[in-house]
């Protein structure tokens, strides 16, 4: 990838992610604009499916920048995030070592040393051999133990990792960082007064509409705008995961594979499962409560402007 110049303005920013067909608002192109200006990490909360990773993803593309994602999970550590020595390496070149009588202390200093090193997600970002930055994700924060977040400091601050055998390595230029969280817990204020914050919420109907104009191509207006309408009124159901932007997406899809060209009771029904990710949520809505919805959009759609 041949990396291209940072956006001159928000409103640059605005257009050259919406000719890669991400939506963004004002107040996300601000934050993005921002982050790359003063290089500093950018953390995104909010719900799941609102595009958080997908920014992430877009800048690599418009910056011709590698994306380099370290997906966060329960367990998660310094081996799996940053680096790991490769020990089952050094045992073999101690053995070889030993059977040729090498000098035990220059052995000693070579084990570790960079061509025993196994560089993880983090490491490869401020790797200062790079000829270029890369875009650093680090996805879904929340997922990771709260003592991982004390890894991060030091990569979110100074963009280096002091490694206590090697020294410190430290990023060229740094990285573009994007960290997101769902909020199924709370991230600690240190990690967060390392970045810039921005929440991430649902869309409204007139920009969810244009985002599912540009991620299906070819969907019927009448059906997108039902679609739209139906996934906002749902929204304001009480359940126990709400659909997001990507459900939006994946459930126009759906509709356009069984040909249909408007809602109706039967196909919702029959397509909740694309919609929704929970029985309980499903269960709640079928019947006549996906029906009574479909009739309140229906109602507006009549109403005069």
């Amino acid at each position: 990838m041949t990396p291209t110049a940072l956006p001159a303005s928000i409103d640059d920013l605005q257009q050259r992610l919406l000719a890669l067909d991400y939506v963004a608002d004002r107040q996300l192109s601000t934050a993005v604009y921002l982050a790359l200006k003063l290089q500093r990490p950018l953390f995104l909360e909010g719900e799941p499916g609102t595009g958080k990773t997908e920014i992430a993803r877009t800048l690599s593309s418009l910056l011709g920048r590698e994306l380099i994602r370290l997906q966060c999970y329960e367990g998660l550590d310094l081996a799996g995030a940053a680096y790991e020595w490769n020990y089952g390496r050094q045992m073999l070149e101690i053995r070889l070592a030993e059977g040729t009588g090498a000098d035990r202390q220059a052995l000693a200093s070579s084990l570790f040393s960079d061509k025993f090193l196994i560089q993880r997600a983090l490491l490869q970002a401020i790797d200062p051999q790079r000829a270029a930055p890369p875009v650093l994700l680090i996805d879904e924060l929340d997922r990771a133990d709260e003592p991982f977040e004390a890894f991060l400091l030091e990569v979110l601050s100074e963009f280096q990792i002091t490694i206590p055998e090697l020294g410190t390595v430290k990023a060229t230029t740094p990285p573009i960082v994007v960290l997101t969280s769902n909020r199924t817990r709370e991230i600690h204020d240190a990690v967060k007064r390392r970045c810039l914050y921005h929440w991430v919420g649902f869309p409204d109907a007139a920009r969810e509409l244009l985002v599912l104009q540009r991620r299906v191509p070819g969907v019927a207006q009448q059906l997108a705008q039902q679609v739209v309408a139906f996934v906002q009124r749902l929204r304001q159901v009480e359940l126990y995961k709400q659909p997001g932007i990507a459900e939006t997406i994946e459930w126009a899809r759906a509709l356009m594979q069984l040909d249909a060209l408007v809602l109706d009771p039967a196909v919702i029904q029959d397509t909740l499962g694309v919609l929704l990710k929970y029985q309980d949520d499903i269960a709640r809505m079928q019947g006549g409560e996906a029906a009574r919805l479909l009739e309140e959009v229906r109602n507006a759609a009549r109403a005069p402007a």
